[in-house]
C-alpha cells in the first residue's frame, strides 16, 4: 500500500494553497510581491472562475 500511496501523492495535482504559495515565492520585489497577495486576495487562484 505505501507504494501505491507514494505514487499518488508524486503525481498528484497541487492544491490551491500549494498553489498561491509558490507563485508569492516567485516574487522578486516587495512590490511583486504586494501585487501578488492583492491578485490572490481577488481570487486569481479560485477554484471556480467562470461560472458558466
Amino acid at each position: 500500500m505505501s507504494i501505491t500511496r507514494r505514487l499518488r501523492a508524486a503525481f498528484r495535482a497541487p492544491s490551491h494553497d500549494e498553489r498561491a504559495l509558490a507563485y508569492l515565492n516567485d516574487a522578486t520585489s516587495l512590490a511583486d510581491l504586494e501585487r501578488r497577495e492583492r491578485e490572490i486576495d481577488s481570487g486569481r487562484f479560485r477554484q471556480n472562475r467562470h461560472p458558466f
